[in-house]
């Protein structure tokens, strides 16, 4: 009797929903068609939150982004509403119970992001903006809160690392179609690249580090022994699919992070401990410091702009006398500088960059494509921009995130005895290292597009380094962040 009182109840509500939406439709007010989607967001919010995370994940690439919103953010849409949802469930489960694992907490990436995430606190409280600050806060947090806290405990099921991978590559191949197909249409000529993604990504340079991130996971999936030869397959087709799509991208910093993943590949293949490897940068940037006036005087004779010839776009790589686009991005880097000069300790605020640089750029330093609007994106870079942004401490506790993961990264693929594992670790690696330079001359991470995929390999090390350490056998119990 209680299974027909509530069959009966299903006909009742699927019938005055349809009356309902009818009705909303004939005065066209089509949102009431969202409302299914909505219930079941809520219920895998819920009781099924592992699976919730995988859907934002699938939805990622395919999300629209709303720029120029109030308060200077923009917002993803579907992704970012859930996202903060999740965040908000996972926050009132902790006050609630404590259900994070104490390994999890006491490990030194942990450590290194609460950190960061303390730092970025207090100079919210000292910003020049501090509603546009603390916005820029509460976007970080449901970031590391979903795809590094929530992660680490979904990737306890080793399967599930896997499939966070295959969620984005699947969704950002149907992209990476509409991207040549439109390319196709305008001949593949290099000005069109910038723009051909839109709207699902906001330009070639955010569409090129996500190739470049998630090309040495394809790689993997092509030499994975536990796929079958029609699973190798498909891999190695969009393997193909993304090789081509890299190119045609025109993302120089792209192609330059694959080459520094290459050398970080041979590196690891010949076993150089990470501390020599450390040393060495810090040497090379030393060097570079002190002869710093001869290394511009060099690269000021290079006058090859950006070209649809493939080897003269990369030539303009080092063009700053005469492309726009290094150009403005020195342009970027040099009123961050002169921010950071003037207040080096606080910063102005996190998120206010673009709302502050103006003043600080000089005349002789101006692009065709400058704006005292803010309006064209940040300091491009994930480095200078926090310099700028936070202080000293901004930046020297972001790349003190970095170093602990590059750290746990090279200690595990030299430990682990595990060969699929090991395999797993270096892609996992090398797809970080490849956004870790690009970072270094644009930055992603205020967006769902690149953060999903930063934190998340974080994550994806982390658990590794937990749970899955020396051993053969995969995790396969419930995930527990639904408890």
């Amino acid at each position: 009797m209680l299974e027909q009182r509530n069959i009966k109840w299903v006909y009742i509500s699927t019938i005055a929903f349809l009356l309902i939406n009818a009705v909303c439709t004939y005065f066209e007010f089509y949102y009431f068609n969202l409302v299914p989607a909505a219930i079941l967001i809520v219920l895998l919010a819920l009781f099924s939150l592992d699976k919730l995370i995988l859907f934002v994940v699938f939805f990622t690439p395919l999300a629209i982004n709303l720029q120029n919103l109030d308060g200077g953010l923009g917002l993803s849409l579907p992704t970012e509403p859930i996202i903060f949802g999740i965040m908000l469930i996972f926050i009132f489960k902790q006050l609630h119970q404590n259900t994070m694992d104490i390994k999890v907490m006491k490990h030194p990436i942990t450590i290194a992001i609460i950190i960061n995430l303390i730092w970025i606190f207090v100079t919210c409280i000292t910003s020049d903006l501090p509603i546009v600050s603390f916005k820029f806060l509460t976007a970080r947090l449901w970031f590391v809160i979903v795809f590094y806290f929530l992660c680490t405990q979904l990737f306890k099921n080793f399967r599930n690392i896997k499939r966070f991978d295959w969620l984005y590559i699947i969704p950002f191949t149907i992209i990476i179609f509409y991207t040549l197909y439109n390319h196709y249409l305008m001949g593949f000529e290099e000005a069109p690249a910038n723009y051909v993604m839109s709207p699902f990504y906001n330009d070639h340079t955010i569409y090129g580090a996500m190739l470049a991130m998630f090309f040495p996971t394809l790689i993997f999936f092509t030499m994975n022994k536990k796929y079958s030869g029609s699973i190798k397959f498909a891999a190695v087709c969009l393997l193909i699919i993304y090789s081509v799509a890299l190119v045609f991208s025109y993302t120089r910093a792209a192609w330059l992070s694959m080459a520094v993943a290459l050398v970080v590949y041979v590196l690891l293949l010949i076993r150089i401990k990470f501390k020599y490897i450390m040393i060495v940068f810090a040497g090379t940037a030393a060097i570079a410091l002190i002869y710093q006036t001869e290394i511009v005087m060099k690269l000021e004779r290079n006058r090859q702009d950006a070209s649809q010839d493939f080897d003269k776009h990369i030539q303009s790589i080092s063009n700053i006398s005469t492309d726009a686009s290094n150009l403005e991005r020195l342009n970027r880097w040099n009123a961050a500088f002169r921010m950071f000069a003037e207040r080096p300790f606080f910063g102005w605020g996190p998120g206010t960059y673009s709302f502050e640089y103006a003043p600080f750029q000089h005349a002789h330093e101006k692009t065709i494509i400058s704006t005292n609007m803010g309006d064209r994106g940040n300091a491009h870079s994930e480095y200078i921009g926090p310099l700028s942004e936070s202080g000293i401490l901004g930046v020297l506790t972001f790349v003190g995130i970095i170093i602990c993961t590059l750290s746990t990264g090279f200690r595990l693929y030299y430990s682990l005895k595990d060969y699929e594992t090991k395999r797993l670790v270096l892609v996992i690696l090398l797809g970080f290292v490849t956004y870790i330079v690009h970072g270094g001359l644009n930055n992603f991470l205020d967006t769902d597009k690149a953060s999903v995929p930063f934190w998340g390999f974080i994550a994806m090390l982390v658990a590794i380094d937990i749970y899955h350490n020396n051993t053969k056998e995969e995790i396969e119990a419930p995930v527990t962040i639904t408890e």
